[in-house]
């Protein structure tokens, strides 16, 4: 049932007798509040009548509706006039700048933007025309700078786009057909990005860890391409450094997250010393009791759940680029066998690595990567050479299939069990070696090596 307070609304009525406060019933309509106002203002005789009640916007009052009902609150403030005011129009614009924060709607919005991005320095690229290369370069340069500007709303989810943008301009204006470039192309896109990124991060006032994956991420794929390209070696070099590294990054991205720095922790042996206690000495294999504050543990919590998401999503955006171009790159029949196994191991590797992955997000991400480097290896298989092997892959496939019905079932018992958490760790270790050696083969090295002392 509902108490007495309840059932009563207190209410300001501004008009032209001044302000006066009432408590009326939550049943009472616009009429009855408007009759009481009359009734004490007719001594001051400023209310020849009974007015009419609107809302602080200027929204009249329906005066068959109770004022619960017409969304009047404890507290709200009526005004009482003699005329009907109209609300006052709220522009597109104002409406935009009045309008609440939406991380998660800006943040898909962002990625959005940012695979049109792609796209269009995809077809820049590749039209014939100068002019459309040179006016879409020019739009993603510009997006891209004004992108890291630390001004409006939204300057996070805008500064972890700005830096695609600006890889989408450098590979427009550089590429060249040809397989032979692409290691190079995709080197200056890569250093393209980083640079964006760290301005962005110097112009920002808080910490960008979006930003720093950024770096990081443009950095390794630049060095993995052009190192390759400046030795003159072949391109599926660079592409077998970024398949192995992507792979070893699932590994080692948590451990660089959960990095506790030293400022954040209390000492409270410390904070204990007073002027007798300090001349104790202390007594050796005591226990210290460090206290981590609940503001600065939510921040760090916050700050690595970005950092694994973002390094999650650049795994899987080099995965799924840099291993089918392995696989169309090796033409020889040993480096193709090597190339083939590497991403495969790989793959297992990635969809094993993401059960240790608590956030959902980074998890379906590295899953993601794993199951995009295993269904490449399939349309390989299927499409290309060696396609009379189609038979033996259908197989395998069966086999693998009744291995994750297996595993699905076994899941249904509990994954996270001593006992499968245990051949789990085994089975990614070992997926890890055997591409760390079938890296070696896609590469080149082992054929090399075979003919120097053939």
């Amino acid at each position: 049932m509902p108490s007495p307070a309840d059932a009563t609304i207190a209410v300001s009525i501004h008009g032209p007798a001044g302000v006066l406060d009432l408590v009326v019933p939550a049943g009472a309509t616009s009429v009855d509040v408007a009759r009481e106002y009359a009734k004490q203002a007719e001594a001051a005789g400023a209310v020849p009548g009974i007015p009419l009640l609107q809302t602080a916007l200027g929204e009249r009052l329906n005066a068959a509706v109770p004022l619960a009902d017409a969304g009047v609150q404890p507290g709200d403030v009526l005004v009482a006039t003699t005329g009907v005011h109209r609300p006052r129009r709220v522009t597109l614009l104002q409406a935009a700048k009045n309008a609440p924060e939406s991380p998660a709607l800006a943040s898909m919005i962002a990625t959005v933007a940012a695979l049109a991005a792609v796209l269009a320095a995809w077809y820049a690229g590749r039209a014939g025309e100068e002019t459309v290369r040179t006016v879409a370069v020019g739009i993603l340069l510009a997006c891209a700078l004004v992108g890291v500007l630390p001004v409006g709303r939204h300057t996070r989810q805008r500064a972890a786009a700005a830096p695609a943008f600006a890889a989408a301009a450098a590979f427009a204006a550089l590429y060249e057909p040809g397989v032979h470039l692409l290691p190079a192309i995709l080197g200056a896109a890569g250093i393209a990005a980083a640079v964006v990124a760290g301005i962005g991060r110097a112009l920002s006032a808080e910490s960008d860890e979006l930003g720093a994956v950024w770096i990081a991420a443009g950095l390794t794929v630049f060095a993995c391409c052009s190192v390759p390209a400046l030795m003159g070696w072949d391109a599926r070099v660079a592409w077998t450094l970024l398949v192995f590294g992507s792979m070893m990054a699932a590994r080692f991205a948590p451990s660089l997250a959960i990095d506790v720095p030293d400022e954040a922790l209390l000492d409270l042996d410390r904070l204990a010393v007073t002027a007798w206690s300090a001349r104790d000495a202390q007594r050796k294999g005591r226990r210290g009791r460090i206290v981590v504050a609940a503001d600065a543990m939510e921040r760090l919590v916050h700050r690595a759940s970005r950092i694994v998401t973002g390094a999650s999503a650049a795994i899987l955006v080099t995965v799924a680029v840099a291993s089918p171009l392995l696989l169309h790159t090796a033409t020889i029949d040993l480096d193709r066998i090597g190339a083939r196994c590497l991403v495969l191991f790989a793959g297992c590797s990635l969809l094993l690595a993401a059960r240790s992955y608590r956030h959902a997000a980074a998890r379906g991400l590295l899953r993601l990567g794993g199951l995009a480097a295993l269904v490449s290896l399939a349309v390989h298989l299927v499409l290309g050479p060696g396609a009379e092997l189609l038979d033996t892959f259908f197989y395998a496939v069966v086999a693998l299939g009744a291995i994750a019905l297996g595993a699905a079932v076994a899941t249904g018992r509990g994954w996270r069990s001593v006992w499968w958490s245990r051949r789990a760790e085994v089975a990614e270790s070992l997926c890890g070696s055997l591409a760390f050696a079938s890296a070696v083969v896609a590469a080149g090295v082992f054929r090399r090596l075979w003919e120097m002392t053939s």
